[in-house]
């Protein structure tokens, strides 16, 4: 894992008392998963931010990264 990868990570908290322990933005109540809904709905860095204020690049880098690091351990198995 690269260095400022983990630094990033740090951003990410999972806590059962905070969205029934799904993964969020630290000191936030913004889960990893909206991010990545935003993201995949064409929504820029500089949107989301708009419509989030305070979330910051390096908090949507690190539900990107988190993300990655969560899936590299997945098989995706292709239908033919």
């Amino acid at each position: 894992m690269l260095k400022d990868e983990e630094d990033l990570l740090k951003r990410i908290e999972i806590n059962p008392k905070k969205m029934l322990g799904k993964p969020v933005i630290k000191g936030t109540r913004i889960p990893v998963y909206l991010i990545l809904e935003l993201l995949a709905a064409r929504m820029s860095f500089e949107d989301i931010k708009k419509e989030y204020p305070g979330l910051t690049d390096d908090d949507i880098r690190a539900a990107l990264i988190y993300a990655k690091r969560f899936l590299e351990g997945e098989e995706i198995l292709a239908t033919i």
